[in-house]
Parts: structure tokens; C-alpha cells; sequence
């Protein structure tokens, strides 16, 4: 008899295509390529900080929940790097100069309603943010850096001092994945709300797009 494929590899798998997509989107492809520009790499930071905002504030509720706690560790803490980069890229005043994109509303809106009333949800947009950060997003600083002339200013975001083997640390989150006391029901709807999670990232890209062209326009 064929032994279970394990939680974290099925999520991995049923996820993968989305993540795909979000990836090649028009604007974060640019960005990739070297056609976007240093205010769009800027307005990226922007909204990933209304997400970080509300995922780390979620993440204080869940410190007390016996299976969310489990994920949460404050090496993976990015709101003070974030708001390092953004006092680097936008200025002093940074805070008083943003605002979330009406993609980035509903993210956080549904962040904030899962990190109160659902483990399984919080740990899916714990686990499609962080890992994902531990992964293609080393890969995205290095290049932004190169990009743009960065040092550590303006993409400390994607510097984890803390963590000095992301594979590994990747590797013991998944275990947890699997270890995590839900039955296959519970497991769908976690892998629901993953995808779920890459679809705000998507539609947050085309967001960044359109506020671009209209800019442009005006």
C-alpha cells in the first residue's frame, strides 16, 4: 500500500501553479527583467507593509493558539526591516505618503478575520508569505539590489540575520506542516485559503499595473 503523500508536499503541489502564475505576472515579471522602475520596486514595499502589518499583528493574537503558535517565531519578523526600506526609499514622513491598493484592502481585511477566528487560515498566509520570502524572495533582493544600487538600505526586507540556513528552517516549518493535528477536511480548507493567498498576491501585481499606466496617463 502506497504511504500518504505528506500535508506539506500536497500543498506544495496543489499550490504550485498559482504561485506560478502570481510570479509571471505582468508587473512583478518587469520588475524581474529589469523593465520596472526603482518607484515600482518603492511601490511594491508599500503595500507588502500593509500585509506585514497585519500578518505580524495577527500573528501576537495566535501566540496563545496551541497549533498556529508552532509557525511563529520572531526570526521571520519583517515590519521593522520593512519600515527601515521604507524610510530609505520614501523618506521620514513615509507613513503619512501611503496607502493600500483596494487588492491590499481585502488581503488585509482577510488576514485580519482569519488571524481571529482560524489557526488553519493564519497559517496559510503565514506559511505563503514567509516561505515564499525564504525562497524566491533572496533571490528578488539580490536582484533589486544590483538593480537599483542597493546595500542593506532599502532591502533589508529580505535579509534574514537570524536565520542562517533558510533550507533548513524551511525544512523543519514543513514538518510542522505535517504534524499539524488536521484531518483531511481541514487540510483543504488550509490549502484553500493558500491559494486563496497567492490570488491577493496576483491581483495585488495587476493592481501596482493599473495605479502605473494611470500614473503614466495623468
Amino acid at each position: 500500500m502506497t504511504d500518504p503523500i505528506p500535508f506539506s508536499a500536497a500543498l506544495r503541489e496543489r499550490s504550485s501553479s498559482s504561485h506560478s502564475s502570481s510570479e509571471q505576472s505582468g508587473f512583478m515579471a518587469d520588475l524581474m527583467k529589469g523593465e520596472g522602475t526603482r518607484d515600482d520596486y518603492v511601490a511594491l514595499v508599500v503595500q507588502h507593509w500593509f500585509i506585514y502589518e497585519a500578518l505580524e499583528r495577527t500573528a501576537k493574537q495566535m501566540r496563545n493558539d496551541p497549533v498556529a503558535s508552532v509557525f511563529i517565531s520572531d526570526k521571520l519578523t519583517r515590519l521593522p526591516a520593512l519600515e527601515a526600506d521604507l524610510e530609505f526609499l520614501v523618506g521620514s514622513d513615509w507613513q503619512e505618503r501611503i496607502e493600500p491598493l483596494p487588492t491590499t484592502r481585502r488581503y488585509v481585511d482577510r488576514i485580519n478575520e482569519v488571524g481571529a477566528t482560524w489557526a488553519g487560515g493564519f497559517v496559510a498566509h503565514h506559511y505563503t508569505r514567509y516561505l515564499g520570502d525564504l525562497s524566491g524572495g533572496q533571490f528578488i533582493g539580490r536582484l533589486m539590489a544590483r538593480r537599483f544600487g542597493f546595500e542593506t538600505n532599502g532591502i533589508g526586507f529580505y535579509v534574514f540575520d537570524d536565520i542562517a540556513d533558510p533550507k533548513a528552517f524551511k525544512d523543519v516549518y514543513r514538518e510542522q506542516l505535517d504534524a499539524a493535528p488536521w484531518d483531511a477536511a481541514e487540510q483543504e480548507r488550509v490549502i484553500d485559503e493558500v491559494l486563496l493567498a497567492y490570488r491577493f498576491n496576483t491581483e495585488l501585481f495587476e493592481d501596482l499595473a493599473t495605479a502605473k499606466a494611470t500614473a503614466q496617463v495623468a
